[in-house]
């Protein structure tokens, strides 16, 4: 499954003369960027492009949530986090991915016990997508943004590093999309 993914990947090879033996890439954009020692052979070069990329595949697969394989994967993992954060006191009746909304990651309609969550989260980490989740599931227990629904959410630990990887994601890409 990761193989074609690597094999449309549009990769550029970068030397330098300063670096001695640390190869390293990453994603710009829509292509890999692999950083070699200049004095690498051709040989040398093929290899770790190879390498490289199926690192940064393996870790990037590593992040992601199985929950955004489908609603029912989504419906499991909010089960999951309700258990662990909210004592296992809030039960959506349905979680759904839905196209992508212009204003919000994820939205959740208390009285029915409905959440859909934005597409636009499919592929980042999974600890992004929990937190999206866990701050959903904190409405079926408080419909506000008070501050019994700000503890609730604050139980999930890596919810401050989550809305700041959110901000991030929605200032470069200027969606205008705030957390409450």
């Amino acid at each position: 499954m990761a193989e074609p993914q690597v094999a449309k990947t549009h990769v550029e090879v970068r030397r330098s003369a300063r670096r001695r033996r640390m190869v390293s890439a990453y994603r710009e954009g829509d292509k890999v960027v692999v950083l070699l020692p200049a004095r690498m052979s051709k040989g040398e070069e093929e290899h770790w492009v190879a390498e490289m990329l199926s690192r940064l595949q393996r870790s990037e697969t590593r992040r992601r949530s199985p929950a955004r394989t489908s609603d029912a994967a989504l419906l499991a993992r909010c089960e999951e986090l309700a258990e662990r954060y909210l004592d296992d006191d809030a039960e959506p009746t349905s979680v759904r991915w839905v196209p992508p909304m212009r204003t919000r990651w994820a939205s959740c309609t208390p009285a029915e016990g409905t959440i859909r969550v934005s597409e636009r989260l499919r592929d980042v980490p999974s600890w992004v997508l929990d937190y999206v989740l866990v701050h959903e599931l904190a409405h079926l227990r408080v419909p506000g943004h008070g501050k019994d629904f700000w503890e609730l959410v604050h139980r999930y630990p890596k919810s401050e590093r989550a809305m700041g990887y959110l901000e991030g994601i929605s200032a470069a890409a200027g969606l205008g999309i705030e957390e409450d």
